[in-house]
């Protein structure tokens, strides 16, 4: 289910679509954790951008005759700029070609996708996002803890130490400078909300709620902090997602759903 018509799902999600770009997680480097899906997909592709990251083991499972095109910047070393890997996925899928853009564990999780999406929205490219395993996941397995320790953890929270240099200070205060993710956050969400209010988040902090998530009764309902507690609930299991971040997409959404831009 896409967010918004902007958004330009293939229209056939049970088959690779020529014309599309998909982005694609591939987790954190063992084939055995690909999805089914990534390596439907892998297998499927006319072309393939890759991250540097992405193991031989992993570009292997493609076609043969697929094109495979190394665009990965590492350790602050830059072949290729991002408005060059952007104007790639575009040309080959305007050429009719089903293109995978191959990244790292998961394509959402620090892999630079919002400017990837944009791109390919504005020039109007359908695009389809796969999750993958991100890292953390794969680096708590190997050690066996549970990020989420009854006991000791009510909280995980996902951090950066590379930023590019444009990104070193932000313009946000700290407290708003970070995406919430709260798993199951119960069917009352007007206390979460007065508690985050209370610490000093802003009444328009932008929240989207999505139940039954990559199943065929997703729904989605995009809100802002002030109204967060106001609305029905959605039926469980639900997750609900709070920042800044969320903020185009749940503008998007509303206009979507209403006809009503949110800026009117």
């Amino acid at each position: 289910m896409a967010l918004t018509p902007r958004s330009r799902k293939p229209e056939q999600p049970s088959r690779i679509s020529a014309g599309s770009v998909y982005l694609v997680g591939a987790g954190p480097g063992d084939p055995d954790l690909l999805t089914v899906k990534a390596l439907r997909l892998l297998q499927s592709a006319q072309v393939i951008l890759h991250d540097d990251l992405v193991p031989k083991a992993i570009l292997a499972l493609a076609s043969p005759a697929t094109e495979i095109v190394n665009v990965g910047k590492r350790c602050g070393t830059k072949t290729i700029t991002q408005e060059d890997i952007n104007a790639l996925m575009i040309v080959h899928a305007s050429a009719g070609k089903a293109v995978v853009r191959l990244k790292s564990g998961d394509p959402l999780i620090f892999g630079r996708a919002a400017e990837e999406i944009a791109a390919l929205a504005a020039a109007d490219v359908p695009y389809e996002i796969v999750p993958g395993i991100t890292a953390a996941f794969a680096a708590a397995a190997a050690i066996g803890c549970s990020l989420t320790d009854r006991s000791s953890a009510s909280n995980v929270i996902f951090s950066t130490g590379h930023h590019a240099s444009s990104h070193n200070q932000s313009p946000l205060p700290a407290l708003e400078d970070a995406t919430r993710v709260v798993y199951m956050p119960g069917r009352d969400l007007h206390l979460l909300a007065q508690e985050w209010l209370a610490e000093g988040l802003p009444h328009d902090f932008p929240c989207a709620v999505v139940s039954h998530a990559a199943q065929p009764g997703q729904q989605i309902r995009c809100t802002t902090l002030a109204a967060l507690g106001d609305a029905a609930p959605t039926a469980a299991p639900s997750l609900l997602i709070a920042g800044w971040a969320v903020r185009d997409i749940a503008a998007k959404h509303h206009e979507a759903a209403t006809g009503v831009s949110a800026t009117a």
